[in-house]
């Protein structure tokens, strides 16, 4: 079976070629003999030219067997919304969101006193992301 197409595409190879030449990685299609662009070598001692920044760790294989693994930890980012009042940074998003809510009051999907306490500054964040989250459960249990 041959390998996918675009794994050996020259014009992608190139610029990967590029990329490894400038982190200091031995590139096959730089040999002036028997050009093999899919081929890389890494050393055992390589290290990130000063520069360059890699989120997450390489491990470089010891064997021809072994492929080159990057582990990137995942980032969670933890957002503290309770009860602080929802102040948007810029107009076009209460504007947005204000439709967003007077279009579901219009559609009889919640009370018109959600739009109120939006308009006048009382809605915290919690409670307009629970709000947003009974509106699409809403709409989607109408469009069944």
């Amino acid at each position: 079976m041959a390998p996918p197409k675009p794994l050996y595409d020259v014009d992608t190879l190139t610029k990967v070629g590029a990329i490894a030449r400038k982190l200091g990685i031995t590139w096959g299609g730089d040999w002036a003999r028997r050009i093999d662009r899919p081929h890389f070598e890494v050393k055992r001692n390589w290290k990130m030219p000063r520069g360059y920044k890699l989120e997450g760790q390489v491990i470089v294989p010891s064997n021809s067997r072994m492929k080159v693994q990057l582990i990137v930890k995942d980032k969670k980012e933890e957002i503290n919304v309770a009860n602080t009042t929802w102040n948007p940074g810029s107009p076009a998003m209460r504007t947005e969101t204000e439709n967003f809510i007077a279009q579901a009051v219009k559609d009889g999907i919640i009370n018109a006193s959600h739009l109120k306490d939006l308009q006048d500054g009382v809605t915290t964040t919690d409670r307009l992301i629970g709000l947003y989250i009974t509106i699409q459960q809403r709409r989607n249990k109408k469009s069944q």
